[in-house]
Formats: structure tokens, sequence, C-alpha cells
């Protein structure tokens, strides 16, 4: 049985200037709103733990914490296991590679470029999951009042 899951309304309007190309680029997206408030949040989301958002540590702690990152600099694919290094920099991203990890850099599920083609994407935002996330997902970042989609009732 499917039924339509209704979420708090969003009630309170911000607005703010941007340039032509953005407003296009907005414009252009499936949920401008949910892609503005998602890039927001991940903005002011968390600021960095060694350097509390200073964007410069001392000596000492860069020589203590340097090891460790080099260490957990690797992730495994959500699809196949294989190990795929988190890169640093942006810069240090092909540009086959951005948008998986720019999506796993946002809180979404990392892949391998093999398995990132061969998972379904989102027809909201374009993420790439599982089936049994997408439905999540889509609930969680998509959907709203105004939402067509019919949902899996939740299982008790």
């Amino acid at each position: 049985m499917t039924k339509k899951v209704s979420k708090t309304a969003k009630t309170t309007v911000v607005a703010f200037k941007v340039e032509q190309e953005l407003a296009e680029l907005l414009n252009s997206l499936p949920n401008k709103s949910a892609f503005i408030r998602k890039a927001i949040a991940a903005q002011l989301g968390v600021s960095c733990p060694l350097c509390k958002g200073a964007g410069v540590v001392t000596r000492v702690v860069n020589g203590h914490f340097l090891p460790l990152m080099e260490e957990f600099k690797h992730r495994a694919c959500a699809g196949c296991g294989d190990k795929i290094e988190v890169p640093f920099e942006a810069d240090d991203l092909s540009k086959e590679s951005r948008s998986r990890m720019e999506q796993f850099l946002l809180g979404g599920p990392l892949y391998c470029n093999a398995c990132y083609v061969s998972t379904p994407s989102c027809n909201d935002c374009g993420w790439h999951m599982d089936k049994q996330q997408l439905e999540k997902h889509h609930l969680a970042n998509h959907c709203d009042d105004n939402c067509e989609a019919d949902h899996e009732e939740p299982q008790s």
C-alpha cells in the first residue's frame, strides 16, 4: 500500500541576489529550494575540529594528526567495497570523479567509478545510491506537501 507522506511545511521565504549565470543554473534544477537548503547546510555545517575554523594549526598539531590523516585517507566503496582514496582538495579530483566525490563530500554514499555509473540515481538531484536508500533519500531531501510521488508506508 502506498500513501503520501506529509512533512513540515516550509513557510518562510528568504531572497538574495545572484549573477545571471547562477540564476540560470539554479532555475534549471528540478528542486531549487532543496538544493539551496542543502548547500547552505553543507557550508555552515561543521568547522574543522583541528583548526576550529581558523584555517591553520600549529606544527605540533599538524605533526600529531598527519599520520592519522594518511592512515584514514581511504574509504570503502559503498557498492563493491574496494578502497578509494578521498582527496584533501577539490583540485585533486579528475573531471570524471568530481560528481561522485562531491556527492560523498556532501554526505552521500561513496562509490568507485564503476559502481557509480551502474548505481541508480535520484530523479530529483542525480545522486547515485542503491534502491533501498533512494526512497529514504527522497523523503528526507526532496519531499514536501507538494510532492506527487507515492511512497511506501513505513513498516511498523
